[in-house]
């Protein structure tokens, strides 16, 4: 590993100001410090913001809530109103990873984790360095994407986290030295276009602060389920967060380990309005999101897999509304 500086932040414009000019974040360092150690990344300087007053969750004026950047995956997924109101959410992140990372992993940093495969990690590539290519294309890609890739990556994005944020339309905060923002999740993460080592659309040197879930995309009837090659450690191949709302009409679909980020399934979504609440509707709806899927040659089971997977999930909450309706 590459000698580099550390320096912890007092509190976020302290942070800002040792972070211009290239320096990285360090929160709980599960992912960065990982990369560090296979010389994909090489900060000359990190900055701890884990001590920084970020962590938290907390009511939003609109009934959402609002949770900070440095709370851990662990906290995350225990609190009350999470698992109350955003059910999926909470069984997201525990599908995630261990016990032990997610007491350590922060929000933000789960966010900001890299879109990554086996080339990435161990060989050039053109997340690593621009232009090199992508050996997965014509190499080993059986669990790689199957909608909005292109010839430049074709990782998925890793985060279980970000599927489940995305479902509920969360909203990501940020800090700069010019003045605050924010993103919707559905635009944080940019398509891989010819460009798949910028990540995100967050602006140079900007430090995220918090994530807000808006109290309109509550929903205690949702369910995030991962199909994974092995039951622990293990990304996603495919999985999906799903929310029912029979009163307020509203069915909402995201898919994870299909793009090289949290996929939102609009198309299935809109026919879904309005639409019977079964397998028939289901299907249809699976289908047509789906007919945009361009898998590789050792990747084609995504289809299916996908496919099963929206309509079992869907199948499920239909039948618990109905039981509650009934």
């Amino acid at each position: 590993m590459k000698e580099f500086a550390y320096q912890r932040a007092v509190d976020v414009p302290d942070a800002l100001i040792a972070a211009d000019g290239g320096a990285r974040y360090l929160g709980g360092g599960t992912n960065l410090v990982d990369l560090m150690k296979h010389g994909v990344e090489a900060p000359a300087r990190l900055v701890d913001v884990r001590h920084l007053p970020l962590a938290g969750v907390r009511e939003a004026p609109d009934g959402g809530l609002i949770i900070g950047a440095t709370t851990t995956n662990s906290d995350l997924a225990a609190h009350p109103g999470v698992r109350r109101r955003y059910p999926a959410l909470s069984q997201a992140v525990l599908a995630g990873a261990s016990g032990q990372l997610r007491n350590m992993a922060t929000v933000a940093g789960n966010l900001l984790q890299r879109t990554r495969c086996a080339y990435f990690a161990s060989q050039v590539c053109n997340k690593r360095v621009p232009g090199t290519g992508c050996p997965a294309v014509a190499g080993e890609h059986h669990n790689h994407a199957i909608l909005d890739w292109t010839r430049s990556c074709v990782a998925t994005h890793p985060s279980d986290m970000a599927v489940a944020m995305l479902a509920f339309d969360a909203v990501v905060r940020y800090e700069t030295l010019d003045g605050a923002g924010e993103i919707p999740l559905a635009e944080f993460y940019p398509p891989v276009g010819d460009t798949p080592h910028r990540e995100t659309a967050l602006p140079p040197g900007a430090l995220v602060t918090a994530v807000t879930l808006p109290g309109a995309a509550a929903s205690p009837r949702s369910r995030y389920r991962k199909v994974r090659e092995r039951a622990s450690y293990a990304f996603a191949t495919v999985s999906i967060a799903a929310a029912l709302d029979l009163d307020g009409g509203s069915v909402r679909i995201a898919l994870g380990g299909v793009a090289s980020r949290p996929w939102r399934a609009r198309t299935a979504e809109a026919l879904l309005l309005g639409a019977p609440l079964a397998a028939e509707s289901f299907r249809a709806a699976a289908d047509a999101e789906l007919s945009a899927a361009e898998p590789l040659p050792g990747n084609g089971y995504k289809v299916t897999l996908a496919r099963n997977l929206i309509v079992a999930v869907l199948t499920e909450l239909a039948d618990r509304a109905k039981g509650v309706h009934t």
